[in-house]
């Protein structure tokens, strides 16, 4: 049986190259993305797909994937997670929501209290109708992701 042309060739730029090294060696990168740098430089030395699986422990189909991304989409696009079409779940959380909740949490915290918890904005939330129900969990997420989390992430039973 003969070897197959690959259909999806990465040939990358110095600069890329040497953008992804960093990548794999940097302390504070995502193990996907760390994972993906790897297997784009692999495949720009000229290993087959079945090498770079074998070398990294992944899948020949996660490596044919990473590849046709990074010929398809772009460098960037092939490290990063790809947005869901149709998620399975709608987010709770739009501009506006987001924008309400911040508000709140950056406003004086209810009396008696020296701080908001994710409870405490939950329960707040529900009562201004700003949404029927929303777990303490979605509460914490989104505080963290706006870097607003001011050590409520502890403050819930689930957190144990």
């Amino acid at each position: 049986m003969g070897v197959m042309k690959k259909r999806y060739v990465v040939n990358l730029m110095t600069e890329e190259r040497e953008a992804l090294r960093q990548l794999t060696t940097r302390e504070r990168v995502s193990g996907l993305k760390r994972q993906r740098a790897a297997i784009l430089l692999l495949a720009d030395e000229g290993s087959t797909d079945e090498e770079i699986a074998n070398e990294l422990g992944v899948g020949v189909a996660t490596v044919e994937r990473v590849r046709r991304r990074c010929v398809e989409r772009g460098l960037v696009a092939s490290l990063d997670r790809k947005v869901q079409e149709n998620p399975s779940r709608a987010r709770k959380f739009d501009g506006a929501t987001e924008a309400r909740l911040l508000q709140l949490a950056c406003s004086a915290p209810p009396q008696g209290r020296v701080h908001w918890t994710a409870t405490l904005l939950a329960d707040r939330l529900v009562e201004l109708e700003v949404f029927e129900c929303i777990s303490t969990r979605t509460i914490q997420r989104t505080l963290k992701k706006t870097k607003l989390s001011r050590g409520w992430l502890s403050d819930s039973a689930s957190h144990r």
